[in-house]
């Protein structure tokens, strides 16, 4: 029987990016991109121009220029001679620290909070469900100036907590004091004090941190091959061996041995004359902000923890029930790490919103990146477009820098078909 020949293509035609399918999906394609660019393109140089009509150019050269204000609370070392430059990174770096403080406390607050109003305790579920409820349906700004106003006018002034028989006392065993104008927490001091690390651009790490934090780094890298280790022995014979003390020594044991080494103290808060010294004296507007974002997101995190789990079939709980399973163990080691592929998508848009609400803090007067760049070097300088579309960029890569890291390990925990 005789082979037939298959179809030749027809050759190109213009026509064929309309009118064939093969090709029409990326003329749309194009077609929509030049669109849109030529769009971007007229609106960017109609702004330039209009600058240009004021007397205005578009530069960022106001960065090296003289700040000439100070701020509170920073990370860094910064005085009012510094550049608008470094007042913005101390900014950022206050938005990082209370976003970063935020998540994680949001994050705990909200797993709590979801899986105890799942509890078959009826007053512990019902106080959770008001908790949730109260907080998650009035606005955030009204939290915070709440919260704010708590710190600053219900409690005492630092001359309260002086002499004999004082009329305020410190909390959690004498080591942290509650004041209208600040917090006095304790600090940490290495009586052997090792040096510092030179960061550049005046900041300075103790190489007791990296130590700790390179002994937290080996630590988890072991903690990870051990088990590796146990899951191959667990297939190869059945019985998975005991590893939780080797995991736990390999945090505790070089903790203590560098705890001793640089002979860290902890000194608490101690009045001297009228305020508190031998501490950390934290603003209250950091503390009322990041109690704020913490109640405010963790009610949302609740629910999303709360469905997630319900999303769980029932009978994963009965089977794990049935192998002698107790509830704390079901929920820890069968429900939530199913849960968990639930929970994570919602999860990273409420990570996103807290940092994105953290600019709220010009509520409280905390400098964040909104105080600093888009508050008082923008009123300084007049650079309104440059000090808006510079935040914009900073928040954009945030955003997706925790939107990234977040798919990464979704993508890690999603169900796969063998």
């Amino acid at each position: 029987m005789a082979d037939t020949a298959a179809p030749a293509d027809p050759p190109f035609r213009l026509s064929m990016l309309i009118y064939d399918r093969r090709y029409r999906g990326w003329t749309i394609q194009i077609v929509v991109f030049l669109v849109v660019m030529t769009a971007a393109a007229w609106l960017i140089n109609n702004t330039l121009e209009n600058l240009a009509a004021l007397g205005k150019d578009f530069s960022f050269r106001f960065l090296g220029q003289r700040a000439g204000y100070d701020i509170p609370q920073r990370l860094i070392p910064y005085t009012a001679d510094s550049t608008h430059l470094r007042a913005t990174v101390v900014g950022l770096l206050n938005t990082l620290l209370v976003s970063i403080l935020g998540c994680i406390a949001a994050t705990v607050l909200g797993v709590v909070a979801g899986v105890l109003r799942l509890s078959n305790n009826w007053i512990v579920a019902r106080l959770l469900t008001i908790y949730v409820e109260i907080f998650r349906n009035i606005p955030l700004l009204l939290w915070i100036l709440v919260i704010y106003a708590i710190f600053t006018e219900a409690l005492p002034p630092p001359n309260a907590f002086r002499g004999e028989d004082p009329a305020a006392s410190m909390v959690l065993f004498d080591s942290i004091a509650l004041t209208n104008r600040y917090t006095a927490i304790p600090s940490l001091h290495a009586t052997s004090d090792p040096g510092s690390l030179s960061l550049g651009w005046g900041v300075l790490i103790s190489w007791a941190a990296v130590a700790f934090v390179l002994a937290f780094v080996a630590a988890v890298i072991a903690h990870r091959a051990i088990r590796r280790w146990a899951k191959a022995r667990q297939e190869e014979t059945g019985a998975r061996p005991t590893t939780w003390p080797i995991s736990l020594g390999l945090y505790v044991v070089p903790a203590v041995v560098l705890w001793f080494w640089f002979g860290i103290t902890v000194e608490r808060p101690v009045l001297a004359g009228f305020n508190f010294a031998g501490g950390s004296n934290v603003h209250n507007a950091l503390v009322a902000l990041w109690l704020a974002l913490t109640l405010y997101t963790g009610a949302f995190i609740a629910e999303i923890v709360r469905a997630g789990i319900l999303a769980v079939s029932k009978g994963q709980t009965e089977a794990a029930y049935a192998l002698g399973l107790r509830p704390g163990r079901t929920m820890s080691l069968v429900v939530l790490p199913q849960a968990l592929r639930v929970i994570v998508p919602p999860l990273i848009s409420q990570w996103l919103n807290l940092t994105k609400n953290s600019s709220l803090a010009i509520a409280t007067g905390y400098m964040d990146l909104r105080a600093t760049l888009g508050g008082t070097t923008l009123n300084q300088t007049g650079r309104e477009l440059e000090a808006m579309v510079l935040m914009m960029l900073i928040y954009l890569v945030l955003s997706l820098i925790i939107s990234g890291g977040m798919n990464i390990y979704n993508a890690r925990i999603r169900l796969r078909e063998r």
